[in-house]
């Protein structure tokens, strides 16, 4: 018998872009029927054998239509082009359910950004780019800090907000909210970012009180190869806040490698450098703890100035005594008159170089065609500056988060930690506070004749005896009592200003530090195992462990131990043809300084035609109080900042006795009743519509109102005896309610054109008089946009316009209320590929008006910032 000779059938050609021609790289092709597959090349070319004809191969790749083709003989030099998908048609969203939903079919409000739009946003970063979605605020502290913030509860860092990266909570432990995007992923390493706007405490747990947000980054199994992107620019162009035009610089890489496609390695980086926008408000303010407003006077006008971003000045006294210690009894001369100490502006104080570094590593294995296993890690250091209840310089900070997780196609299981350094940060408020008292005591009994304020008293009563005015004797004792005052980067200011701000709370202004988050959860969707119901539970614990040495926290005794449970369920169920769709979910948690929680939601989608759904929804949710809520103990100046356990009250009446309530900028005669602290609740009722016309035009509107019981906010307590004031952490005594509203238009006319519209509104009513909500949202906002892609004859060029308006509101803080104007913006920047290396060339700019504006009082104002930047391999 002869033997037989079995000849492997040959399949060999190149995948390209429909509509741009140019070959694509690492898209999968498998065998139907079976797990048997490879990718293209970087070439965009392939070759599969195959045991026998007929066969018919599936092409798919991320942001392009599914491509079948059947092969009946062995074929070479075949060309298979895939049909980019409509991000409007296709975009699939994870923050609705947990589960991959289509995003026209989610029961709630849902946005998202791809990477595809990333690349060619005119932002100078994936994550500004969310404030063209609808129902989303940023407030900015920092060039690198920025707190995306939803229905109207804007913060300098909101603890409202979940943002999971990967899965992983983002939040700094010590903060208890997330720290923008200074710790994450890099731009070149963001596949999506998603976000919920509205209660999501259901799926997402405590904090996610008004929206979460879930950025994912690429697979490396999907998107290997090696990415590049170098970006530099200018600020400052008008030297309003700096000397001279200043640059910046963003650069990043990240490289993949998938390898037989069971193991892949990861890793990416990225530097940013800025010369920071300056919060530059010399605005004089009076406050009465946190409360307060801006009054008429300058620092030549009133000896009691105390400017919104002029640090050092908090400190006053009433030199009634030392008028009396001077004068004999009964002189004219002897009477009331607050006197601040000289302060210095923010330029002063605050390193003016923002930094950001962040590497990150993934390594991935599958187990075996269902299983995968994962090991991944962010780190991140730099300086930044956030706003509080001061403005604090995040000097040397250092996160890092790593996570181990096996994740299966109907299950998960993960483990992560966040470690969190406050390296050198400090209060920039408290250290100026100590550098004037370095230089020169406000009040020294040992050395009278050198301390500032008999110095000041003295003069101002030899000037007034001379004959000098009132306003003229105060300002020639400011100028003896500053004499030798250093000026700011001096060697004996820097040396100072070093040694204050290293200086451990409450001695000087340095914070020690080093929180930690441990968290562990599991997820099981039983889709696959149940047929009458689409059913997922799962379950977590989570550990703070709160570490500032007495600091920040009441730690002076050691580590703070805090343990959350909790476990959540979701049942779907299609009916009537899957006309309708139901949803019920629930959630139970417990933290061990409160009671357990049970947060229900039930949605309905209800399908009226063919990609037009209306939605429904009731929602709950609920927060914890943070861990600087429950446990902070600070001193920032003019007031002692508290948490609001009962802790709080052994505490000052330790420090001198009763205390009472301030109210309309006076104290209350009757003492003030301590009450226990309870978790804030939400319950909310949305409605909306989703609806896609001609395939071309979606439209996506939607109504809500929420009532929120033992609402958390701060209230203002004064000491008699110690003339003390503290602020606390309180509940509402009565609920406080919101609504508002969106509307939002995407039309795409032709594949290369996208025109897009918004525009939202949010209100709070029955906020108690003198009760802080820190509601800080414009009535009105709107944003809208036009971009073009693969234009000209090669199809090569590209641009994208945004501008973005928001109305004048009253900004309600911990620094300081005040008005922000309204303010229009734009963005533009226009590319060019050449495909031939895979690389776009972009110029653009943020603001391009250089109109300078802040979205929150008492932040910086932010001016334009133009750029150029070169990307390889962007869509690796």
């Amino acid at each position: 018998m002869l033997p037989v000779i079995i000849q492997a059938q040959t399949i060999s050609g190149t995948v390209t872009n429909s509509v741009t021609r140019e070959p694509l790289s690492s898209v999968s092709i498998v065998i139907k029927g079976s797990a048997q597959g490879i990718r293209t090349n970087e070439k965009g070319t392939f070759i599969i054998n195959a045991n026998s004809l007929p066969i018919t191969l599936i092409f798919s790749s991320v942001s392009y239509e599914n491509h079948e083709m059947t092969f009946t003989a062995s074929t070479e030099g075949v060309v298979v082009q895939l049909e980019p998908k409509s991000f409007i048609m296709d975009e699939v969203v994870m923050v609705a359910n947990r589960v991959p939903t289509r995003l026209l079919e989610a029961p709630v409000s849902a946005e998202k950004i791809g990477y595809r739009q990333i690349m060619n946003g005119a932002a100078p970063s994936y994550y500004d780019q969310a404030l063209s979605l609808k129902g989303v605020d940023i407030t900015t502290s920092s060039y690198t800090y920025k707190t995306i913030s939803t229905r109207g509860f804007n913060e300098s860092g909101s603890a409202r907000v979940n943002q999971l990266v990967d899965g992983m909570d983002n939040q700094a432990p010590g903060l208890n909210f997330f720290v923008g995007n200074f710790v994450g992923l890099t731009e070149m390493d963001v596949e999506s970012m998603e976000l919920l706007p509205g209660a999501s405490s259901a799926l997402y747990g405590p904090g996610g009180m008004n929206g979460t947000v879930l950025i994912t980054s690429k697979d490396p199994f999907k998107f290997p190869g090696l990415s590049i992107q170098a970006k530099t620019g200018i600020m400052h162009v008008d030297k309003k806040q700096r000397s001279s035009v200043s640059p910046f610089y963003d650069y990043s890489f990240r490289w993949a490698q998938a390898f037989k496609d069971k193991f892949a390695v990861k890793i990416s980086a990225q530097y940013i450098s800025a010369q920071d926008w300056l919060a530059d408000d010399s605005s004089n303010y009076t406050r009465s703890g946190n409360i307060g407003k801006v009054i008429p006077g300058t620092r030549k006008t009133d000896p009691n100035y105390d400017g919104v971003n002029v640090y050092g000045d908090e400190t006053k006294v009433n030199i009634y005594p030392f008028l009396a210690g001077a004068l004999p009894a009964n002189h004219p001369l002897i009477e009331n008159i607050e006197v601040s100490r000289t302060g210095y502006q923010e330029k002063d104080v605050l390193d003016p170089e923002t930094k950001n570094i962040k590497v990150s590593g993934d390594f991935r294995y599958k187990i075996n065609s269902k299983l995968e296993a994962q090991l991944m890690g962010y780190w991140a250091t730099g300086n930044t500056v956030y706003t509080g209840n001061n403005r604090y310089a995040l000097k040397d900070i250092r996160i890092g988060q790593y996570k181990a997780e096996l994740k299966h196609r109907d299950w998960f299981l993960r483990t992560y930690t966040t470690q969190e350094d406050a390296g050198e940060a400090y209060s920039a408020t408290v250290a100026t506070q100590f550098f004037n008292e370095g230089w020169k005591r406000s009040f020294d009994p040992q050395n009278i004749n050198k301390s500032w304020y008999p110095q000041f008293t003295g003069a101002y009563v030899q000037a007034r005896m001379a004959g000098a005015d009132k306003n003229t004797a105060l300002d020639m004792a400011r100028g003896f009592a500053d004499l030798g005052r250093p000026d700011p980067g001096t060697p004996l200011f820097n040396q100072i200003f070093d040694q204050v701000r290293k200086t451990p709370i409450p001695q000087g202004g340095l914070f020690k530090e080093k929180s930690q988050l441990w968290m562990t959860e599991g997820q099981y969707n039983f889709s696959g195992k149940i047929k009458f119901a689409d059913i997922i539970i799962g379950a977590n614990a989570k550990k703070y462990i709160l570490n500032s040495q007495g600091t920040l926290f009441i730690d002076t005794s050691g580590p703070i131990k805090i343990n959350e449970v909790g476990a959540y369920s979701q049942v779907s169920k299609k009916l009537f043809e899957d006309k309708l769709t139901l949803s019920v979910s629930g959630r139970y948690d417990k933290n061990e300084d409160f009671k357990g929680h049970f947060t229900p939601r039930a949605t309905a989608l209800i399908k009226i035609a063919k990609d037009n759904n209306f939605r429904l929804s009731y929602q709950t949710a609920y927060r914890f109080p943070t861990t600087q809520q429950k446990y902070i103990r600070l001193n920032v100046g003019d007031l002692i900042i508290l948490g609001g356990l009962p802790w709080v009250k052994s505490y000052m009446e330790e420090k001198g006795g009763t205390v009472v309530e301030i109210k309309n900028g006076a104290p209350e005669k009757t003492p003030y009743i301590f009450k226990t602290l309870q978790p804030e609740t939400c319950r909310s009722i949305e409605f909306g519509y989703k609806g896609l016309v001609n395939s071309k035009l979606l439209i996506d509107a939607y109504a809500y109102f929420g009532s929120y019981k033992d609402f958390l906010g701060r209230n203002i307590l004064y000491q008699p005896a110690t003339k003390q004031i503290y602020s606390t952490v309180i509940n509402s005594p009565t609920n406080v309610k919101t609504h508002g509203y969106g509307i939002g238009f995407d039309y795409q006319f032709r594949p290369q054109y996208n025109l897009f519209f918004n525009a939202y509104s949010d209100v709070i009513t029955d906020v108690p008089s003198g009760f802080q909500a820190y509601f800080n949202a414009p009535k009105y906002r709107l944003n809208t946009g036009f971009s073009g892609n693969h234009l000209g004859k090669t199809k090569r060029a590209g641009f994208n316009v945004i501008l973005r308006w928001q109305d004048a509101f009253n900004w309600d803080g911990e620094l300081a209320n005040g008005p922000v104007s309204a303010f229009t913006t734009i963005d533009a920047q226009v590319n060019y590929k050449f495909p031939m290396i895979n690389t776009m060339v972009k110029i653009g700019g943020t603001n391009i008006t250089n109109h300078y504006y802040k979205n929150a009082y008492a932040n910086p104002e932010i001016g334009g910032l133009y750029y150029v930047s070169l990307g390889f391999n962007l869509d690796k």
